[in-house]
């Protein structure tokens, strides 16, 4: 009588990857309108299996076309989110044991390796005075190596003086962007890909439309500071976060790299 609640490894593994593969869904969807689309058809999925078992065999029947028809159509709407989805699973960094259980989010206390949001904010605001411009990408669970190798490779602990200075006008690193993971500075001049997206203000230049496109292809975070206004700006998911002051942004940096 009890033999349906028996587990056995497979059943264990089947639960653990479909958890992992719902997790890598929500990260790409969170905070956009898609994740209301997605809910609908869960609800949608939901009603269809409650019919099956009940043995509503015309609903359930109409229902299950809907499913079945529409995955085509979901994967011409969706061909953008779908693509940055295995862009994300096909980067993600696995090459070592504490970026991996960093990314399953176990053992975080031991794992973390905390990134000093206040000197990098602290840097940009000194920038921002100057009218210096500057662009820092921050590394998240995709891994950055295939851009690190576009630049100058470099293994620097985050410092305000280090970031001023690479993007002094007169340093030769201040061109293209520097990429910080784990707290480290790992490269400058570092060649991002460039936006297409029609959706962007002409007023912004080929900075802001690198910070976009990298952070439309990876889950990265982008930091900027614009050369002819000095204006901080964060950027994330392809789009610009809002904020009213230095404090603000640094509450949304620290909550997006946690």
């Amino acid at each position: 009588m009890l033999d349906f609640i028996e587990f056995s490894f497979l059943d264990v593994l089947d639960i653990l990857l479909v958890a992992i593969l719902l997790y890598y869904i929500y990260k790409l969807l969170k905070g956009t309108v898609a994740i209301n689309i997605i809910i609908g058809i869960a609800f949608i999925f939901l009603i269809w299996k409650i019919t099956q078992a009940l043995k509503m065999e015309m609903l359930s029947g109409i229902l299950g076309y809907l499913l079945s028809g529409g995955v085509i159509a979901l994967i011409i709407v969706f061909q953008q989110e779908i693509r940055k989805f295995l862009l994300m699973i096909g980067t993600t960094n696995f090459s070592s044991k504490r970026n991996f259980l960093k990314q399953l989010k176990f053992l975080k206390s031991e794992i973390n390796s905390e990134i000093d949001t206040d000197v990098i904010l602290a840097a940009c605001t000194n920038l921002s005075k100057t009218k210096m411009g500057a662009l820092i990408v921050i590394e998240r669970t995709n891994s950055l190596d295939f851009l690190i190798n576009s630049g100058d490779t470099m293994n620097a602990l985050v410092n305000e003086a280090i970031l001023e200075s690479i993007f002094y006008k007169n340093s030769p690193l201040h061109d293209g962007a520097t990429i910080i993971r784990d707290n480290y500075i790992v490269a400058t001049r570092v060649i991002l890909p460039i936006s297409n997206s029609t959706r962007i203000p002409a007023r912004f230049g080929l900075r802001h439309r690198a910070a976009i496109g990298i952070t439309e292809k990876t889950d990265a975070v982008c930091l900027l500071v614009s050369e002819e206004t000095g204006e901080i700006s964060y950027i994330k998911d392809g789009g610009f976060e809002l904020f009213k002051n230095v404090e603000e942004l640094n509450e949304k940096l620290r909550k997006d790299l946690e």
